[in-house]
């Protein structure tokens, strides 16, 4: 059993059993962080699991590649950051098509600060909010970042701070 499984005949190959409980572990360690940070980034429960599930399958069709990086989940949050990229650019392309139909809003969370906190986070240039999101939230260095995010580190730093002071002036916060 040195081959990998077949589904029906001339089906892609299904991951040895191994390599799959090594990657349904990498999903069980991973998948809260990128749920939260997508549900930040779109603001929308529902679209931040389509987004997270596109990117695990995305992952696992290149899990052998994937799993020999020194940073797997980097590679997922870049994954998943490019599906909700091409995501924004379908739906921009989909509004300008029709007329009058506005995008709805999504109710995030129970409380009123993290509505309040959403919204200004949606208001927010996505690359400034991707940076926050990847530094604040997810804890990576502005150099683990600006290669996530195809930057220089600086330019983290810098769209960073422009995004918690444009959050602060937003959410009426004083410094």
């Amino acid at each position: 059993m040195d081959e990998p499984l077949r589904l029906v005949a001339g089906s892609q190959p299904v991951a040895p059993l191994a390599e799959t409980a090594s990657f349904e572990v990498f999903v069980t360690d991973s998948q809260a962080r990128l749920f939260g940070s997508l549900c930040l980034m779109t603001g929308s429960r529902h679209e931040a699991e389509e987004i997270a599930q596109e990117a695990y399958v995305r992952v696992l069709e290149r899990w052998d590649h994937v799993q020999r990086l020194d940073d797997p989940t980097g590679y997922l949050f870049v994954t998943a950051l490019n599906v909700f990229r091409k995501r924004l650019r379908r739906a921009g392309i989909a509004l300008r098509r029709s007329i009058g139909i506005a995008p709805s809003q999504d109710a995030f969370g129970a409380t009123e600060d993290r509505a309040v906190v959403l919204g200004a986070l949606a208001q927010l240039p996505l690359d400034q909010r991707a940076a926050l999101v990847v530094t604040a939230l997810l804890g990576y260095s502005s150099e683990e970042a600006g290669r996530m995010l195809g930057v220089q580190p600086s330019t983290i730093r810098a769209r960073a701070t422009r995004a918690r002071t444009a959050l602060r002036e937003l959410i009426g916060e004083e410094r």
